[in-house]
Parts: structure tokens; sequence; C-alpha cells
């Protein structure tokens, strides 16, 4: 008996991290929904989804949108019949200080970066817990943890809201146990297309103060987040685990 394959859903999934992460799960057999709002990326990243064997589906969509959230989870319930992973990778960087930033700008980095979270956590868990769990994996970052050093690309609001990130995946571990494990992932500097004006400006002079000598590669992070996705047995949920190279003060 031939048994359906696993299915993943990617939010940010058309470049960077989220590509990252979803070329590492498709590696693993399982089928892919990418959601993000840059359809030609998508589109890219789909096909070599495809190339790999693994069936696809895109929904372009603001992650900020709570509504659809719930219209992509139904949707992905009619294609797939179920849902076993979810990437919170969706997010977005604001370089602006306490004194200069609006009130509009601070509300969209929140709502971008950790209000997406609970849309789709919210949205893909009955879907879920109908196939008898799964596993959910978060996007933080390491500035959840130091604020943000001095040549960081996002300052204070960014923070903030990858913290909430963290909070929100202890809380869940809990509330979602045993069925679903949650975990998050804090990169450090990842070569990334919205990282790459610090990267390719600084990237030797980076290196240096990282245990690894290099910068990070979305492969780097798609790899961690697949095995918080697939291992097994899983003993891991609630975590906050850090992969940036052991990097120091930068």
């Amino acid at each position: 008996m031939t048994h359906p394959a696993r299915v993943a859903l990617v939010t940010g999934g058309a470049r960077g991290i989220g590509r990252g992460c979803a070329l590492a799960l498709a590696a693993r057999g399982l089928d892919i929904v990418l959601v993000d709002l840059l359809r030609p990326e998508m589109e890219r990243t789909a096909a070599e989804l495809q190339a790999l064997g693994r069936a696809t589906m895109i929904e372009e969509a603001d992650v900020a949108d709570h509504a659809r959230a719930k219209e992509i989870a139904e949707s992905v319930s009619r294609k797939f019949g179920r849902l076993d992973v979810l990437v919170n990778n969706a997010g977005r960087g604001n370089p602006t200080g306490i004194l200069e930033i609006t009130e509009e700008a601070f509300d969209r980095t929140i709502a971008v970066n950790l209000k997406s979270c609970f849309n789709y956590i919210q949205a893909c868990v009955p879907l879920m817990q109908q196939g008898g769990g799964g596993r959910i994996v978060s996007m933080s970052s390491l500035n959840a943890h130091t604020g943000g050093v001095t040549s960081a690309v996002s300052k204070f609001s960014y923070a903030a809201a990858k913290a909430g990130i963290v909070g929100m995946t202890r809380a869940l571990a809990k509330e979602l146990g045993p069925e679903i494990a949650i975990n998050c992932v804090c990169p450090g500097i990842i070569e990334t297309e919205l990282g790459n004006s610090l990267t390719k400006a600084r990237g030797p002079e980076l290196a240096k103060k990282i245990a690894l000598k290099r910068v990070g590669k979305p492969a780097d992070v798609g790899e961690l987040v697949a095995f918080l996705a697939t291992v097994e047995p899983c003993f891991i949920t609630g975590q906050d685990i850090t992969i940036d190279g052991f990097q120091w003060e930068i």
C-alpha cells in the first residue's frame, strides 16, 4: 500500500532561508506548499522542488493577513488532505531606532514577524491534529537574545518580534504537546537576499569573528529545520536553537 507523502508549508518560501528550508524538506521526501508575496521567485523555487520529484503548491499572500492564512490551510486540506510540518519563516527587518520609528512601521514589523506565526499556527494546527500531529518550526533570530549587535541590519522592533517567537514557542509546546512538537531557530548572519548588503560589504571581516570562519548559508538553516521537522523519535520541543557558527560581538 502506498502512503501519501508528508506535506510541509513554508511561509516566506520564495527565496533565502525559506527556499533553503523547502529544498531540505523536499530532499527528505515532503511535498511543499510555498507562501510568499514574491510570485516569480516562488515559481522558480517550485520548479526546483518539482525537479526533485515533489508535488508543490504556491500561494501568494501577505502573511500578516489572518483570514488569508485560514484560506490557505483550507486549500492545503483540499489538495493534499494533510499537513505534517509548518515552517514559519516569513519576516522583514527594520533598521529604525526608537525615536525615529513610526507606529505604523512598528506595527508592521510585529505583524510580519510575530503575528504571522500566530496566523499560520492557528490556521494549520487543526489540519495537523486531524492527521495525528506534526511539527512546527518558527524562525526567530540571534537578535532575540542579543538585541542586535552594532552591525545588525535590524534594531529593536525586529528584536522584540523575534523574542516574542521564542516565548510563543515555549508556551505552545506545553499547549500542543504531545501530538505537535514546536521549536524555533535563531540564525546569526546568513547570506540571503535581504542581508546581502551586509554580507557582501563585510563578509571577510564578519567571518573573522565567527568560530567556523564563514557566514551562514540558507542551506545551513534548512538542514537544521528539516532535522527538527523530521527526526524520529522526537524528544525536542519548546526550544530555541541558535545557528550562528558561534559568533561573538560583531
